[in-house]
């Protein structure tokens, strides 16, 4: 159910931009970040709150979620599930100055969605994504986890530090 740090990691992984690239839209490459979802997820957060009703449950409040090396935080993390079955994870949302750090890349943004059934990650809001001395920024990242490619979007800028001889 909460696989969501090691699944929204692998929109971190992000390979091969041109230094100091702008634009409106950038198509980015996801390497293969590998994690290992069958270690156990451990959840924190102040409060829980589970509506049977509206198939939801809520953590607010400091939420942090760790699996392995992967930590989520964020104020906010909504657990949606499918209608037709209470027991499918439909959508996970995360909001609330959302942070994703693994050992070595970070990524940050106002809300992160992942939809299961698509495998589509949504990161938007000021995201920033940070690999190896690299950064990239825009308004919004898509990526498509079955394809291993996202897109960033809203006046997209790019930094790499170039590697020394």
């Amino acid at each position: 159910m909460l696989r969501t740090a090691a699944i929204l990691a692998i929109l971190i992984g992000f390979t091969a931009l041109p230094p100091k690239a702008e634009a409106q839209g950038a198509t980015v490459s996801f390497g293969g970040l590998k994690s290992d979802t069958s270690q156990p997820v451990e959840v924190t957060s102040d409060e829980l709150a589970v509506n049977q009703t509206d198939g939801t449950a809520i953590f607010t409040g400091n939420v942090v979620v760790v699996q392995g090396d992967m930590r989520l935080a964020a104020e906010s993390v909504r657990v949606e599930y499918a209608k037709d079955d209470k027991t499918k994870v439909d959508r996970i949302i995360a909001s609330g100055g959302v942070t994703l750090v693994s050992a070595t890349e970070a990524a940050e943004g106002k809300e992160a969605v992942y939809t299961v059934g698509t495998g589509e990650v949504v990161m938007t809001g000021d995201v920033l994504l940070t690999q190896n001395g690299g950064t990239i920024a825009g308004q919004k990242l898509v990526v498509d986890l079955d394809t291993g490619t996202g897109r960033m979007d809203g006046r997209v800028k790019t930094v790499l530090q170039p590697k020394a001889n």
